[in-house]
């Protein structure tokens, strides 16, 4: 049986300008196998317009990965092309996937200017042109002086673009469309239409780009070696693009190359309609589950736990989906922050890690830290990995009937040997669910690999278990290691009563017996009080005992003490009463 894909953005904004992370990433590859991570996204590798010091999406060449003295520098803010390659080597060797980031919509930092007409757009909606047509001074000829013609000798002129934000000649700041361009129509309607996003926008329409693009799109899959791809901003180039772009590639090497897409957007449907336009040849990241999991860690406790799922790509393509927490954009301090807060990412990660749908990606600011903002690892997160990794398998039951407190469990597959699993989450008080995990685990233990319930869970004899979980807390049930499992029932699949799915419309769904779940609550609370109650009546009888037997070890000593007292003051009486006997015969 195949092992549950796990994939890492192995990197974040912050990272420090010092060409070092090509080399910690071969360095570092058998940990990150070790990890439970089948694949990995690596930052853009090639040159962007501030050399060193560009995170990688202002590009300047495709061709330069960190091989030639180009915008400052040699290397690129990671490395230099041979640490790149061998880094892809080193990940490849332990059979991890190496996913390119390619950004492919926009070029910055041309080497020369060009004189053209242009028309001004409203920035707000660019479907509306507030300036008639003028000559402005834009830098558009991208000519490569440093890499000298190597890989390709293909030059940019304005005529490969649709339009810029700058005119370097009055040095004006706006939305410029170039004379005889028009913008590319299929993409996202926001600000009308939002072909444009940023430097010089390439022309999808035309056909030297495509070409280009497409001999680019060869040259650097075979000169590197890897896997498949992250596309960045999909929102803001024509639709049918990507699309092409990949079926040639797909074609030509007879590979199922596997590419997912970051189109930014809360909205359910407009995922649905790029898929749909693309053919489902293109996974996208799911945007309205990191939205769900961002306001539920706002919340203060009062997020409706049931619509965590709603109206998510995973809920309705979870094949097509790829699930994430953050990643590079969301950090603070960037355009598009929306971080998820520290007390939910276990939370966030249990929900995306060890369910059955959706294909999780880790983000290194969770998994190594953020020094930038003193953010530290999220401590969760290698055992919810490892526990994706070992045990995430199975029949899946759902108990997302409690605004605050839901769960599910997963049955185990026979081929995974101590596969299954409970998981229990809240956003604000704790309390105990009833969750069926299987009768083959009848009277198996289970026990919170998180470590924030110590109390062993018993499955009972028809396959259920009463799980607790802590106030704002999440648990992680596994099966406690040395017990025998019984054997599963294939054939005869199990629903219990009470089972409600993640994804099935709160409306339709029976509200969850609040008096009840009160009950247990309280009920877990006088026993908690109980338990309290003995301890300290222990306490107290055990510091009773211990101080009678210090006043009995003090009787003792004083008893002791008059003893010797007496015999002492006897003996000196009889020695006085012989010393006067004595001197009365002399």
């Amino acid at each position: 049986m195949e092992l549950n894909k796990t994939m890492i953005q192995y990197f974040e904004w912050y990272l420090d300008n010092d060409a070092t992370l090509w080399k910690k990433v071969k360095e570092s590859a058998k940990d990150i196998k070790a990890a439970g991570i089948t694949a990995i996204w690596l930052p853009p590798a090639y040159k962007g317009a501030k050399g060193i010091e560009d995170v990688g999406y202002a590009v300047y060449d495709l061709y330069d990965l960190g091989e030639f003295d180009q915008k400052g520098s040699v290397p690129t803010k990671y490395g230099t092309k041979d640490e790149y390659l061998e880094a892809i080597k080193a990940l490849k060797d332990e059979g991890i996937e190496v996913l390119a980031d390619i950004v492919l919509g926009h070029r910055m930092g041309a080497d020369e200017q060009e004189r053209i007409f242009a028309y001004g757009h409203d920035e707000y909606n660019r479907n509306v042109e507030i300036q008639g047509k003028k000559k402005i001074t834009v830098w558009t000829k991208f000519t490569f002086p440093g890499r000298n013609n190597k890989y390709s000798d293909f030059k940019w002129n304005w005529t490969h673009f649709h339009g810029t934000d700058y005119d370097a000649k009055s040095k004006e700041t706006g939305v410029y469309r170039f004379i005889g361009k028009e913008w590319d129509s299929d993409v996202d309607n926001e600000f009308g239409n939002f072909d444009y996003l940023m430097g010089v926008d390439l022309d999808m329409s035309d056909e030297e780009v495509l070409e280009e693009l497409n001999r680019w799109g060869e040259w650097y899959y075979e000169f590197t070696g890897v896997d498949g791809f992250r596309l960045d901003a999909v929102k803001h180039i024509d639709f049918s693009f990507f699309k092409n772009w990949l079926n040639n590639l797909r074609t030509k090497y007879n590979r199922d190359i596997f590419a997912v897409g970051e189109y930014w957007n809360a909205e359910l449907n407009i995922l649905l309609n790029y898929i749909e336009k693309t053919e489902s040849e293109i996974s996208l990241f799911d945007v309205p589950l990191h939205f769900n999991m961002h306001y539920a860690s706002n919340s203060n406790g009062m997020f409706d736990m049931r619509y965590i799922l709603k109206n998510t790509l995973v809920s309705v393509k979870p094949e097509l989906a790829v699930t994430f927490v953050d990643n590079h954009d969301t950090q603070y301090g960037q355009s598009l922050e929306s971080y998820v807060l520290a007390w939910f990412k276990p939370h966030a990660y249990s929900i995306i890690m060890l369910r059955n749908e959706g294909y999780p990606c880790a983000f290194y600011g969770d998994y190594m830290g953020v020094s930038h903002d003193n953010l530290e690892p999220v401590k969760e997160l290698k055992d919810i990995m490892a526990v994706r990794r070992d045990r995430a398998y199975g029949k899946q039951h759902d108990y997302f009937n409690h605004k605050r407190i839901v769960g599910w469990t997963l049955e185990g597959v026979d081929d995974i040997k101590d596969s299954g699993l409970a998981v229990l989450m809240t956003v604000s008080r704790g309390g105990k669910k009833k969750m069926y995990i299987g009768k083959h685990f009848a009277g198996c233990i289970f026990i919170d690999t998180l470590k924030n319930i110590d109390e062993e869970i018993i499955i009972d004899e028809e396959g259920f278990g009463l799980f607790k979980v802590n106030p704002g807390s999440v648990s992680v049930y596994i099966l406690k290691d040395g017990q025998n499992v019984g054997k599963r029932d294939t054939e005869n699949e199990f629903k219990d009563e009470n089972e409600v799915s993640a994804y099935e419309e709160v409306g339709d769904i029976p509200e969850y017996d609040e008096d009840e779940q009160r009950e247990i609550d309280e009920k877990a609370e006088q026993e908690r009080l109980e338990q309290e109650k003995l301890e300290q009546e222990k306490a107290e009888q055990e510091k009773a005992e211990q101080e009678k037997t210090e006043n009995g070890n003090t009787e003792q000593g004083n008893t002791e003490q008059q003893n010797i007292n007496q015999d002492n003051s006897e003996q000196n009486n009889t020695e006085q009463q012989n010393d006067g006997q004595n001197n009365t015969e002399q």
